[in-house]
Order: structure tokens, then C-alpha cells, then sequence
């Protein structure tokens, strides 16, 4: 018989509601059940592609004795991190502070009145290497709570007086403070296989962005990022035939992927592969790009044109199970290419993963010249399995990166097709996910799991400007426009941002300031709030924006991987932030001058005439009949230009 969570606009949930635990949504009713009851709240937090929360679903949460004692002892309420990330970020901080670490499935005991006083992550059903039993922890647990009440209320005081301390505030990073970022994270770097730190090894895209950015201040940091998307690209993580990146490597040299796949993920690789394919004159980074956002049409698009979520780590119940190959597959596929792919691949009859192989590169090993061919030949036969599970809600934020992505990529390497891609996507956040001027969180199947968060509005905004940058379509910049005036409802002060809106529900307020590992909302607020300013000339945002990074002028300062977006923002701004306006009616030329290099310090108004619709187009006329440039910075412009040679040269960083 379903559970509560039969009705859920989550796959998450959806996936759960069979289970014989009497699971909540989130909500007062659970809580106010909890205190007639007089018995602790278990949360339990996850996603739909997290294979450890589907191994402790099957475990325990299908168990008929578990989920007995789960229904006995407590209200149990489940979360999907994705649709409710302010709800996750606050017992993440409670988990974290208790155990030092964090991840998901996320397991949290709670007063009634929301407060934790127990946490972990992912308990076995048996006792393993020393860790209990999840019964065994239920029951101590709740041993704990009938007969030591004092202790589990000084542990949940103990607790809450951790996640609310204040974060002290600095200035924003100014050169030295820079200079002294790079340093630190360079020393994670790993010159041998790519990436920062060891095993598990995450791309860390907020990371390479900043150093993508700070490599205009100083090249040093080229090889660093050259050799991380080389071996991430060459490696297990990325998918050889469809393209795309799994979320992470369980091992330090990229080999076996952790097998979902995020959209969140993919829209930021995509875009920093493009970016530095052209900065570097490496077509190879930039195939990469392309292919992931073909990967995103062909894959994790829906119908009206947003991008959905994930792809499972798990198919038939196996993790990786989709994607790995045997010899006798490849050479029934291949027949007399085979030996040319496994030699190409590496693959071999003992296999790297549990007996099978995951596709992965040889640096230096020369591609064979029918690659092409095999590639879609082993696609067509991998893509007749057991797809792995599709998480098919469409999320503002992520939807806000993928739009940026596909938009950039399609001005910079002049394809209709990605610009399209962008235009349905944002077509569909501002139809189908803005309702009555409220951006939604996320959007399934015709419904909404309810009002948007800071990134939801900060990220959307960013992907709107891109692609009013990338084909002068005005109503896209309204938009964005609208979305950054939204921001008010998120501060508390100017540049000081909170996660959600004012909600009585929540034990506090929660703050978005570290990339996990998409970029902060306090990042991405801040950067919109830069734009903004850029194109209207509006003072008092770039002064948010200011604020916004000093908000995390401490932790930039001693752990600066944690806001690598803040510090890419800052070099936009340590670098000379410049407004440029292009009008006439024939401005391709000028606009291919933008685009034919990285540009984030900097932002393009286009139109074929004089408008006031955008304030930087204001009294912008073209010049002899000939489209014209006009570039400003810090309220100071240039003489206008008429020839594409005259831009680039007032482009140059300088």
C-alpha cells in the first residue's frame, strides 16, 4: 500500500513510496504528529541518483522488521535534497559538525521542535567494520530519548549553537588575496593525474573556473588546468560513446566513475571545456564540450525543452552496470575493428571494475581512424540495455547553468543548434516554471515542488543574460532583469543573502555561501548582481555585489576551494570589469570579436539601433552606417569603433 508520499512531485520520493515506512513529507503535520507522539523525528535525505541512499532503501527501508521498528519509535520524514536544499544544507551542517564529515543518504534524529541531536549518514543493516546496525542505532537512539532526555536535549543545543554561529565576514579579495588562492589550491594539485587532492577526486568545477579566470592575472596555473580536463576527459569518469561526466571518481587517476550523472555538473563542464579549448587553441577540450551538451539534447532533455536532473548511478539494481563492456561484447559488436577499440580503450579480459570494463584512454595512445564509426556502433548497441533511472524534474538553478552553457557554446562556435537548445530551455523556465512572477524550485510532469531559492533566481538570471548576449533578443534580458530585482526578498541586508525566503519553518535561516559543487547562491547572487550593474549602470548592485564577497572574505582567506566561485567573481572584478555596447543591423563581425575569446569580466548589449530598453544601448548610434562599438568601464568610454581589428584591441586586457 503507497505511503504519504504517493502524491510527491519528486522521483526521490516517488521511488520510496511503497516502502513499508509510514514516510512523511516534510511538513508541520509531521512534526506536530512527532509531539503527540513524544518521539524523535528521523529524516532521512537523498537523491534519486545517489547509489548508497538506493542501498540503504533496500536494506532497511523494504525491510518489513526495519521499517516496524522505524514506524514504532518515530516519525519518519524524507527529503529530496534536490527539491528542498534549504531543509539539507542545515542538518548537513549539524552532520558535518557532529561527524566531522557529510554525504548522502543523509540520516538525521530531531527533537519535535526540528532540532538535531543525532546524525549520520549511511547505516548497514548489519553491524560492518565497526560501524552498528542502523536497528542497533535506532535503538540507542531512541533508549537515549525515553530514558536521558536531559543529555539528547543539551546534545540538540550543543548542536543548534554550532550551525548558527556567525561566519565572520572580510574584505573582498583584492590581488594578494588572489595570488595567495591560487597558491593554496595549487598545492592540492596533482601533476601526475589531474584534479586537486586524492581519492575520491571530484572535478571541482567551481575551482577550475576560478583558475580559468585567474590565468589572466597568471599563466602559471595553465598546466593545472590543462592536465585536469585532459586526464578527466581521457578517464572512466567521462563517457567515451554519449559523452558526459559521471559525477566523480571513486579512485585518484579518474578510472571508476561514481556512475550518475548531474546536470549540474555537465553544464559546467561543458562550459569550461569550451572556454578553455579556445583559450588554449586545444580543439580537443572543446570537442569535449560539445559532446557533453550533445549528450544533454540527445539524453536530458524534455519535451518542451528543459533540462532534467540525472541519470541514475544504477541499472537493474547494479551500479555501472550500463556502462560497462566484456571483451566478448566488444568483439560481437566490432567483429574485426574490435582489437583496434580494446587496444584504444583499454580494455582487457580481466577487466578494471568487478570483472567488466569502463572505457577509458591511454595518454598519448593515437585514436583509430574509423574511431567514429566503432564509437556509434557500441553507442547503438549500449543504449539497447536497461537504461539506467532518469530523475526527470526540471530544476530552475540547473536549468539557469545548462542555459548559460548552451547559449555561450553556440555564440562562440556559431551553431544554431545550441542556441536553440538554450532558447527552448529558457522558454520553458520563464512558461512553464515562473508563476505570477515566483520562480519555482523545480517542475515535473506539469507540477512545482514550490517557490524557487536564492540560486534558483541568482543562476537563472546568469543563463538569461548569456543568451541575451548571444542573439540580442531583448525579452531575455527583461527577464534576467526581473529575476535580479528579486534577490531583495533573499537579503537581509545589502549582499547578505539567505537561502529562502523568511519561513517560520525551518529551526533557522540557512545561508548558501560554499560550492557543493555547483556554484554558492551567495556566488552566483553576487555575479548576477555585477551583470546587472554592468548593464545598467546601476552603482548600488555592484556595491551588493561587493558585499556579497566580503560575506566570505574568512573562508576565501583559509579553505579558498571552498568559494571558488566568489573568486571568480573577484577576478572579474580585480581584472576591469567593461561594458559593451554593439548596435547596428549587420553587427555579426563585431559580435564574433566578443565572443572569439573568454570574456567574464565583461558584458554585451546588442540591437540594431538606439533603444533605452537596455541602459547601455541608451543613446548608442551607429556610426556611418557601419555597426559600432562602444566600450566603457568604470563610467568611462572609449571613442566608438567601427571595424572588428579596433574592438579586439579595446577588448584586451590591459
Amino acid at each position: 500500500m503507497p505511503n504519504r508520499l504517493s502524491e510527491s512531485t519528486s522521483p526521490y520520493l516517488l521511488q520510496h513510496k511503497d516502502n513499508p515506512v509510514h514516510w512523511w513529507e516534510w511538513s508541520d503535520e509531521a512534526f506536530e504528529e512527532a509531539r503527540e507522539r513524544d518521539v524523535p523525528v528521523l529524516l532521512s535525505v537523498g537523491y534519486s541518483a545517489c547509489h548508497w541512499c538506493h542501498v540503504m532503501a533496500h536494506e532497511s527501508f523494504e525491510d518489513e522488521e526495519t521499517a516496524a521498528e522505524m514506524n514504532r519509535l518515530f516519525v519518519n520524514i524524507k527529503v529530496d535534497r534536490e527539491e528542498r536544499p534549504d531543509v539539507d544544507s542545515i542538518y548537513m551542517e549539524a552532520v558535518q559538525a557532529m561527524t566531522g564529515r557529510g554525504g548522502w543518504p543523509m540520516t538525521v534524529w530531531m527533537t519535535p521542535d526540528r532540532r538535531p541531536f543525532f546524525t549520520g549518514t549511511y547505516f548497514p543493516k548489519d553491524p560492518h567494520r565497526g560501524m552498528p546496525s542502523f536497528r542497533q542505532v535506532m535503538a540507542a537512539v531512541s533508549d537515549a530519548w525515553a530514558t536521558k532526555r536531559e543529555g539528547v536535549e543539551n546534545q540538540a543545543d550543543q548542536l543548534m549553537a554550532a550551525i548558527t554561529r556567525e561566519i565572520p565576514t572580510g574584505d573582498r579579495a583584492a590581488r594578494e588575496d588572489l595570488d595567495s588562492a591560487a597558491r593554496q589550491i595549487m598545492t592540492q594539485f596533482d601533476s601526475t593525474f589531474g584534479g586537486f587532492g586524492g581519492a575520491p577526486k571530484f572535478p571541482q568545477q567551481p575551482v577550475l573556473e576560478f583558475l580559468l579566470r585567474y590565468r589572466q592575472l597568471d599563466p602559471s596555473v595553465d598546466s593545472a588546468i590543462r592536465t585536469t580536463l585532459r586526464r578527466m576527459a581521457d578517464g572512466g569518469i567521462h563517457d567515451h560513446l554519449a559523452g558526459g561526466f559521471a559525477r566523480y571518481s571513486v579512485d585518484e587517476r579518474w578510472l571508476v566513475p561514481h556512475f550518475e550523472k548531474m546536470l549540474y555538473d555537465n553544464a559546467q563542464l561543458a562550459r569550461i571545456y569550451l572556454w578553455a579549448g579556445i583559450e588554449f587553441g586545444d580543439p580537443p577540450l572543446t570537442s569535449v564540450a560539445t559532446k557533453t551538451l550533445d549528450y544533454l539534447i540527445r539524453y536530458m532533455r524534455d519535451q518542451g525543452g528543459g533540462f532534467y536532473s540525472a541519470e541514475d548511478a544504477d541499472s537493474e539494481g547494479v551500479e555501472g552496470k550500463f556502462y560497462v563492456w566484456t571483451v566478448r561484447e566488444i568483439e560481437e559488436v566490432l567483429g574485426s575493428d574490435a582489437a583496434a577499440a580494446m587496444d584504444y580503450y583499454g580494455v582487457t579480459p580481466e577487466g578494471n571494475f568487478e570483472g567488466k570494463n569502463i572505457l577509458h584512454l591511454q595518454p598519448g595512445r593515437q585514436a583509430p581512424k574509423n574511431l567514429e564509426s566503432m564509437n556509434e556502433k557500441l553507442l547503438e548497441r549500449r543504449d539497447r540495455r536497461v537504461r539506467p533511472g532518469l530523475d526527470d524534474k526540471v530544476v530552475a538553478s540547473w536549468n539557469g547553468l545548462a542555459i548559460r552553457a548552451f547559449a555561450e557554446a553556440g555564440a562562440a562556435l556559431s551553431d544554431e543548434t545550441y542556441l536553440q537548445a538554450a532558447r527552448d530551455a529558457a522558454q520553458f523556465l520563464i512558461t512553464s516554471m515562473i508563476i505570477d512572477g515566483t520562480l519555482m524550485r523545480s517542475w515535473r510532469d506539469g507540477r512545482h515542488s514550490g517557490p524557487g531559492y536564492l540560486d534558483d533566481y541568482a543562476a537563472a538570471a546568469m543563463g538569461l543574460y548569456a543568451l541575451y548576449e548571444a542573439t540580442g533578443e531583448i525579452g531575455y534580458f527583461d527577464v534576467a532583469e526581473d529575476l535580479v530585482d528579486g534577490l531583495v526578498d533573499f537579503e537581509r541586508a545589502p549582499g547578505e543573502f539567505f537561502t529562502t525566503r523568511p519561513d517560520d519553518g525551518l529551526v533557522k535561516r540557512p545561508k548558501d555561501l560554499t560550492d557543493n559543487p555547483q556554484p554558492s547562491g551567495n556566488a552566483l547572487a553576487a555575479e548576477a548582481l555585477l551583470y546587472s550593474s554592468l548593464f545598467t549602470g546601476d552603482q548600488a548592485k555592484r556595491d551588493r555585489s561587493i558585499k556579497a564577497l566580503e560575506a566570505v572574505g574568512a573562508i576565501a582567506n583559509q579553505y579558498p576551494s571552498m568559494v571558488g566561485h566568489h573568486l571568480a567573481v573577484a577576478v572579474a572584478m580585480e581584472t576591469g570589469t567593461r561594458e559593451l555596447a554593439i548596435v547596428g543591423s549587420d553587427r555579426s563581425a563585431m559580435t564574433e570579436v566578443f565572443w572569439s575569446s573568454f570574456r567574464p569580466g565583461v558584458v554585451m548589449a546588442q540591437a540594431d539601433g538606439e533603444t533605452d530598453t537596455v541602459p547601455l544601448l541608451e543613446g548608442r548610434t551607429a556610426q556611418q552606417g557601419k555597426a559600432t562599438a562602444y566600450v566603457c568601464r568604470d563610467f568611462v568610454c572609449d571613442l566608438p569603433v567601427t571595424e572588428p581589428t579596433q574592438l579586439a584591441e579595446s577588448l584586451r586586457p590591459k
